[in-house]
């Protein structure tokens, strides 16, 4: 066990939990590591990202069964779609909560070591994890009030006396940070008749933990191995912000849970896993990169290695739907630089919806508002949450393709351009790039969901049958087959150049209106490659660095919504990718 990161953790548990309870609880620590330690088969080295790797993010029934199929048999079909026409694309996946649940899509979790049956085994899983690296999720703040945990806790059964976070009734909830404007406490009953007020960040039926109580960072310590032990090499702790609750505070960001995380990431560290921390903290962007943490010798943080690049999304919808790339380009020069070892999970849509709080500060509110307009006009939903000074916007849901390239443009070959020009920003960046399902085989807003499943989410969240996508993969000049295999070269001309490299140098350059331009490189050989995109409906012309100059000499002509991509060795030998038809 590695001696810094241990003392890290004995560190870390006397701050959260003070002198005499945090020695006692380290003894416990260390006890569960060594016994996982000793019953370990094999180890793995850390392996690091490289421009080969990305990430895909699915559900593990996104797609339903074309005739009668029997029960559990949902991974096995993810499993055998991937087989079929992943082909090396994507190397990590991300499988949404595949636990038994109650609600929120999985979200709501009722026993973290099973499967959930209806999908399949931890069998499957495995076969998973044998073509891909897998990232499980870790849904620390709460869980389902249906689990065995909290129905213990309502039985008054002593171990789970103190396990969720409860206050009395009329509690003062006004300075508390919230995602949702539902009640934060939701009522419940207790054995004996009593009533308890328990705290639910997220709905009535999700209770928050309470990690006051050590018993709890213990019992989820103990998970976190095993998930490590299943095949994960990504946990992602979702919702991980609103973990630490102390009155009188705002309940989001508290230093206790910064020191949870960083629990995790020494526990990681002291036993050499080959296993990443990925933070999901939907918040503004200066929020959401203080869970990097505090450097430490070597240029590494001590908190996530991988935090969510919440702010690309909207910058990237708004760039596209007001042809005005400026915001974008001037938030993409602050990134910090690869050397500082802070590594981002770049995406633009996942199963939830595009968060707008990333973009506030970064967006004029008059020309954010706009974009939110348009979006609405092309099918988009708007979720709120609760505020001091009322309900404000807090996420867009909608199929990002449908807002980006809605069928107004015209026909598949625009749509699917105007699309990958959003992917085309995506895919430059330095960092891990994360693909949500729907938007590699081209799903556009699934409108009746919101109405059928009665949350805005679900317009993102269909499950079409699989021979009805496989039938338009095949068919050559659909808009599923042509945003399939404009990823398809993306990602084949990043695995091939090694500037795309994490740890490559990025540097935004300067450009008007709907361009944003990214030169990635030099890399250690000397290579480099300038990525530009026009996220307009009109031609524009860019004009580059000297040696990416078109051989006829002046500026880099793009069709509207045209991805370039200009690879340049040292001796000026060149590779291009061109979304033009």
């Amino acid at each position: 066990m590695h001696t810094g990161a241990e003392k890290r953790i004995r560190s870390l548990l006397v701050f959260i939990y003070g002198a005499d309870q945090g020695e006692a609880i380290h003894k416990e620590v260390l006890h569960i590591l060594r016994e996982f330690q000793n019953n370990r088969t094999q180890a793995a080295a850390p392996s690091p990202v490289t421009q080969g790797d990305a990430l895909l993010i699915a559900y593990a029934d996104m797609l339903s069964p074309a005739g009668p199929e029997p029960p559990g048999s949902a991974l096995a079909r993810l499993e055998g779609f991937l087989r079929r026409w992943n082909q090396g694309g994507f190397t990590y996946l991300h499988i949404l909560p595949f636990h038994p649940y109650s609600s929120d899509d999985g979200f709501s979790v009722i026993d973290y070591r099973k499967v959930d049956p209806r999908l399949g085994t931890w069998e499957d899983i495995g076969l998973l994890g044998k073509q891909l690296k897998l990232v499980f999720d870790f849904v620390l703040n709460h869980g389902s009030v249906q689990s065995p945990w909290f129905q213990a806790f309502l039985q008054g059964e002593p171990r789970y006396a103190d396990w969720y976070t409860a206050r009395h009734e009329g509690y003062d909830a006004a300075g508390v940070v919230r995602p949702r404007t539902t009640p934060l406490l939701s009522p419940f009953q207790r054995k004996d008749g009593s009533p308890v007020w328990v705290w639910t960040t997220f709905s009535a039926d999700q209770a928050d933990y309470n990690f006051a109580n050590p018993q709890v960072l213990l019992e989820f310590i103990r998970i976190f191995l095993e998930y490590a032990d299943r095949g994960g090499r990504i946990v992602r702790l979702d919702a991980i912000a609103y973990l630490w609750k102390e009155d009188g505070t705002p309940c989001i960001h508290h230093p206790k849970t910064h020191g949870v995380v960083k629990v995790f990431r020494a526990i990681i560290d002291a036993l050499g896993l080959d296993l990443r921390i990925l933070t999901e903290t939907n918040v503004p962007h200066a929020e959401n990169i203080s869970y990097f943490g505090t450097p430490l010798p070597g240029g590494q943080g001590d908190e996530a290695h991988l935090v969510y690049n919440f702010a690309l999304p909207p910058l990237v919808l708004h760039a596209a739907l007001s042809a005005d790339a400026a915001p974008l380009r001037a938030w993409a020069k602050t990134l910090p630089p690869p050397e500082s070892g802070q590594r981002f999970l770049n995406f633009l849509a996942s199963h939830d919806g595009v968060g707008l709080t990333p973009a506030m500060g970064l967006v004029d509110g008059a020309a954010l508002a706009e974009t939110i307009r348009i979006a609405e006009t092309r099918g988009a939903l708007v979720s709120y949450k609760a505020a001091l000074q009322g309900p404000v916007p807090y996420e867009l849901n909608c199929s990002y393709l449908s807002v980006i390239a809605p069928p107004s443009l015209g026909g598949a070959e625009i749509r699917a351009r105007a699309f990958l020009a959003a992917q085309g920003v995506l895919l430059s960046l330095s960092g891990l790039p994360a693909v949500y399902f729907h938007s590699w085989i081209g799903s556009e807003a699934w409108t009746q969901g919101p109405a059928l499943l009665g949350y805005n989410r679900a317009v993102n969240r269909e499950k079409p049958p699989i021979d009805q996508v496989e039938g338009d993969l095949a068919r050559e000049h659909s808009l599923r087959a042509r945003i399939y295999q404009g990823f398809r070269r993306f990602l084949e001309f990043r695995r091939a150049h090694g500037v795309f490299n994490p740890d490559i140098p990025q540097r935004v350059l300067e450009a008007e209106g709907p361009v944003f331009a990214l030169l990635r490189g030099p890399d250690q050989r000397g290579a480099a490659a300038l990525c530009v995109v026009n996220l307009g409906p009109n031609r524009v012309a860019f004009c580059p660095p000297m040696e990416y100059t078109p051989r006829e000499g002046g500026a880099l002509s793009l069709e509207p919504w045209e991805t370039q991509w200009i690879h340049r060795e040292k001796d000026g030998a060149k590779q291009e990718l061109s979304t033009r038809s």
